[in-house]
């Protein structure tokens, strides 16, 4: 069985990083579930966002382009970054195990075997 894609957007910061899905609408909510390895998951970043994208193992945003501000960070980095995603707030929920590709700009769930 292949595995799940859960997200398909554009591929920002290239590498793949696997980790446990955070859902974060601002950066006050980021200081309270960002923890070492997770992932990041929100609609936008911003320099609020800062402390809790270099914990992050990759990045993961709803809007933004190879020019917005996560895509920027996660080069700076060396993290993987997909942006452009629309619904990724939606679809991914906290606590969710996926795995970002930063090269394809997929994140997806693996699935048992």
């Amino acid at each position: 069985m292949a595995d799940k894609i859960l997200i398909k957007g554009l591929g920002a910061s290239s590498g793949i990083s696997s980790g446990i899905a955070k859902v974060v609408f601002s950066p006050e909510e980021a200081t309270k579930k960002i923890g070492n390895g997770d992932i990041l998951i929100t609609i936008a970043t911003d320099p609020d966002f800062a402390p809790f994208m270099s914990k992050a193992s990759a990045i993961v945003t709803d809007i933004g382009g190879m020019l917005s501000h996560a895509a920027i960070v996660a080069r700076e980095l060396g993290i993987p970054c997909v942006v452009g995603c629309v619904d990724a707030t939606k679809v991914l929920k906290d606590g969710m195990k996926v795995t970002v590709d930063g090269s394809a700009g997929l994140v997806f769930q693996e699935v048992e075997k």
